[in-house]
């Protein structure tokens, strides 16, 4: 059974596609051409652009490629771009983390 949407989750979502559509506008593109761009349906991109958590992250990737954000949404993601990443820089990172029950 798949677990509900969490609300921060969901208002996360509606903010990524409010900026994808943003990015689209400033590029003065019809959301079939990012579509197109993004290897896409049109009707895929609207499910973006609207919010659903649902589209796949390929998709987000594929669209920001198209947007030329891509490489801005990869930094924003790097752990060693912040304070804890750079405190642990050194430290040897284990392959997995176990629960601790």
């Amino acid at each position: 059974m798949k677990r509900p949407t969490s609300a921060k989750t969901k208002l996360a979502a509606r903010s990524i596609g409010e900026n994808i559509a943003t990015w689209r506008r400033l590029y003065g593109l019809t959301s079939q051409e990012l579509a197109d761009k993004a290897n896409v349906s049109r009707a895929t991109i609207s499910r973006l652009e609207n919010g659903d958590p649902s589209a796949s992250l390929e998709t987000f990737l594929n669209a920001c490629r198209a947007l030329q954000t891509l490489d801005a949404v990869v930094d924003a993601t790097d752990p060693y771009q912040t304070d804890l990443g750079r405190a642990r820089a050194d430290r040897a990172l284990p392959k997995r983390v176990r629960s601790k029950r």
